[in-house]
């Protein structure tokens, strides 16, 4: 056992609040351990200049922390006049993970913005955005009337920390690990998206398949969490 009980395969306690905001077409709030991020889905009319008149939509993310999300004050990025490359990189994840695993043309001409707001951060915030974006856009399907995504797309952290692979890093495991990995999958088992860096040394591809199969089992349980919130909003 460890991280305060909890097993090396075991992600952290996982919540999703469905429909958390009125205003939003969709929204979710999911809670991962002490990690919060809320999610909405807010549709639009219309497509950017380079898809018009092509019948298909578009869908793209917006990413960011609040200032009381981490222990010290985070400085808003528009006080600063731009963005972090961080966040960039982050919400840039988001979108491409989503679209992946999603046909645009069920959009018609209309654009989804999938907005990711970081409550509270301890780590794997960026995989939290995905799952939880994924509710808010089923929601926003419902309520506006395009088709729903045919299979889930959840994301999970894994790691190798004091030699050892875990499931779902926290922020202290995170901040040690040897090697740090960030997987989106669908629901059926299909890799979207992979980012691994070796933060000390390289890895083998055998490393590599044992992280994999720790992922494939976190991303089982957060589809199955995933599924329940959308069923029951």
């Amino acid at each position: 056992m460890s991280r305060e009980g909890r097993a090396p395969d075991e992600l952290r306690p996982l919540t999703i609040e469905p429909g958390f905001l009125e205003n939003a077409h969709g929204s979710a709030l999911i809670t991962l351990g002490k990690t919060r991020v809320l999610c909405t889905a807010t549709v639009e009319d219309g497509v950017p200049r380079w898809l018009m008149g092509q019948g298909t939509g578009w869908l793209t993310a917006e990413y960011g922390m609040l200032p009381a999300s981490a222990n010290e004050r985070i400085r808003r990025e528009a006080s600063a006049g731009k963005q972090k490359g961080r966040t960039v990189e982050i919400q840039r994840l988001i979108g491409r993970a989503i679209r992946g695993a999603y046909d645009l043309k069920n959009l018609g001409e209309r654009t989804v913005w999938l907005d990711c707001d970081v409550l509270q951060a301890d780590g794997g915030t960026r995989t939290a955005a995905v799952t939880g974006a994924w509710v808010a856009l089923v929601l926003a399907a419902r309520e506006s009337g395009f088709t729903e995504p045919a299979d889930t797309i959840a994301a999970v952290s894994v790691g190798i920390v004091d030699g050892e692979p875990l499931l779902d890093l926290d922020y202290p495991e995170d901040s040690g690990a040897e090697v740090d990995m960030n997987v989106v999958m669908t629901g059926d088992g299909r890799i979207v998206d992979v980012q691994a860096t070796a933060e000390r040394e390289p890895f083998t591809p055998e490393v590599m398949t044992r992280l994999m199969a720790l992922a494939a089992k976190g991303i089982d349980e957060m589809a199955a969490a995933q599924r329940a919130a959308v069923s029951n909003a």
